[in-house]
């Protein structure tokens, strides 16, 4: 893939002898007018800085200032589905959405329960794997790691999220994960390289971040796991919507019955319990997002986990 070092400024570092101005759009939509709006908080001035992009992904012109104009955003599929060497002229010239497709079949295809529609996301299936290429594509990127700790999250939390998906189309119908032989262990994605498997991604990657609130964002497409959200998650937002989730998780009765004295926990709080333990008892982590104020003493047991499929 030598020709397609895709210059995808997934957090695209600059680096030059001297001083570059480069000015991204961060708030254009697919909807928006063509020409890329000045942010004041997205120009650099440095001469080694990594460009935080959120959802888009920008491919500078020349090493001198750069003035955007007439520079529309394109669809995730205009870069997969055309070859090489037409793809990377494309993203010479262009501005792309990194999780648009799959914001595209959450929106369509997932209710805002988190109920998923798997026969009619099945007649969309291409553009699963049309995302999961792009993924491909970003993460093999000579910048990859550089890039920042949201992107990286949303990078890897849709990632997990799409596989999981994608896992269970390829069995489906079945009424449960569990249906599937060694369901987290199966090696049916490469990025990069590197084939990957959700285990690998939830505990060598994710876990590591230290991040607990991703346990409210990944999904195992059960009843009881938290909800598939029917929105991507994406640099920009990664905040509110770690803390959305883990608070909508908290305040499912379903899921988390929580008063004052009692607690009965969802199974996930019990299987990672040292993840919800890094700057305090696992109390201390409930009372930052619960709205019910939980005594220290209280009584803690742990819900039956539902593995039904999420649909």
């Amino acid at each position: 893939m030598k020709y397609l070092q895709l210059l995808i400024l997934f957090g695209f570092i600059v680096s030059c002898s001297g001083t570059k101005k480069v000015i991204s759009d961060t708030e254009t939509s697919s909807s928006a007018p063509t020409s890329v709006k000045k942010n004041k908080d997205s120009i650099v001035t440095k001469t080694t800085e990594i460009i935080k992009y959120t959802d888009s992904l920008y491919v500078p012109q020349s090493d001198n200032d750069i003035e955007i104009v007439d520079t529309p955003i394109i669809e995730a599929k205009e870069i997969i589905e055309k070859p090489e060497e037409e793809s990377n002229q494309i993203l010479n010239k262009k501005t792309i959405k990194i999780h648009e497709l799959w914001d595209e079949l959450l929106t369509k295809h997932v209710s805002k329960d988190g109920n998923v529609n798997y026969k009619s996301l099945k007649k969309e299936y291409k553009k699963l794997l049309d995302y999961i290429r792009l993924l491909d594509l970003i993460y093999s990127h000579d910048d990859f790691e550089s890039v920042s700790i949201e992107e990286k999250l949303a990078f890897w939390i849709n990632a997990y999220n799409a596989m999981t998906v994608d896992l269970i189309l390829r069995h489906y119908p079945i009424k449960s994960i569990k249906d599937i032989k060694n369901p987290w262990k199966q090696r049916y994605w490469q990025l990069g390289k590197k084939w990957f498997n959700l285990d690998e991604i939830e505990h060598q990657i994710l876990r590591k971040m230290d991040e607990p609130r991703i346990h409210f964002a990944i999904v195992c497409a059960s009843y009881s796991c938290p909800k598939l959200q029917n929105k991507a998650f994406t640099a920009h937002n990664i905040e509110q919507q770690l803390t959305s989730a883990t608070k909508e998780f908290l305040s499912d009765s379903e899921r988390n019955t929580i008063s004052k004295n009692s607690l009965e926990l969802s199974k996930v709080f019990q299987w990672f319990a040292k993840d919800f333990k890094q700057n305090g008892s696992l109390i201390d982590f409930l009372n930052t997002y619960s709205e019910t104020k939980i005594s220290n003493t209280a009584k803690t047991r742990f819900k039956d986990y539902n593995w039904d499929l999420n649909e």
